[in-house]
């Protein structure tokens, strides 16, 4: 079920030329602010009473549904199928900042700081666009995004900040890239259980430069698709015993 529906920004360089079709700022905003307004229309006495019981625990799902919707639009390459689910995305934002300014004075907020912050944050964090920093390479500007986030967060430890409720390959590929980004290959636990095993494949795959979660994603696909194969093969009064998923061996 898909759930109902700082000021301070830095000027461009000088020298910075914009093409002439471009559209206007406001234009490209009003849409937002219209969503926005529902939002408010919709949990607002007199609104939707689906909406209007729903808390950030409830929402929680459909936030995690979005996400992985969101992703297949991306990996299979489904470009109108990319702009529904972010807009369901953007939904998720609108609505947990809606709810946020129902919560008590000391930790209400709004979209607007919702949006204040995020643009403090690639301004701070783009020093070589927006300040004197020299940064000529995409892996330059990853050292300095780091580095950066480290003094603003004061993390004790390169695990600090890896969200634990992620999926597990997920997880363990951004330990073992964040122990080894920080300069240091921490020893994998011994044993030869499965969750060893799976680790050790990770860690393998980070090292390539793969994303498991990405790769066993894309094999699963192919499986389900070797599957419906046989489904179909068995519909059509073929033995599917005879017939193959595709990649078998």
């Amino acid at each position: 079920m898909t759930a109902p529906v700082p000021a301070g920004e830095p000027a461009e360089p000088a020298d910075r030329t914009e093409p002439a079709d471009r559209t206007e700022p406001a234009e490209l905003g009003a849409q937002l602010v219209r969503a926005v307004q529902i939002m408010d229309r919709l949990r607002s006495p007199g609104g939707c009473p689906w909406d209007a019981q729903q808390t950030h625990s409830s929402l929680a799902p459909y936030l995690i549904e979005e996400a992985y919707e969101t992703l297949e639009a991306i990996e299979t390459a489904d470009l109108a199928a990319l702009r529904e689910e972010l807009g369901d995305l953007l939904l998720q934002v609108l609505f947990h900042a809606r709810l946020a300014e129902e919560a008590a004075p000391s930790e209400r907020f709004t979209i607007d700081d919702v949006a204040g912050d995020l643009v403090a944050k690639l301004v701070r964090r783009h020093p070589h666009v927006f300040a004197d920093t020299v940064a000529d390479s995409a892996a330059a500007v990853a050292t300095n995004w780091e580095a950066i986030k480290q003094v603003e967060k004061q993390r004790n430890s390169v695990t600090d900040g890896i969200a634990m409720q992620q999926p597990a390959l997920a997880l363990a590929a951004k330990l073992v890239s964040r122990s080894s980004r920080a300069g240091f290959t921490a020893p994998l636990p011994a044993g030869d259980g499965i969750g060893e095993r799976l680790l050790a494949v990770v860690a393998d795959a980070v090292q390539a430069g793969v994303d498991p979660e990405q790769a066993l994603r894309a094999t699963a696909r192919a499986y389900r698709d070797g599957i419906r194969t046989l489904e179909g093969s068995d519909r059509e009064g073929n033995d599917p015993a005879t017939t193959r998923l595709e990649g078998q061996r």
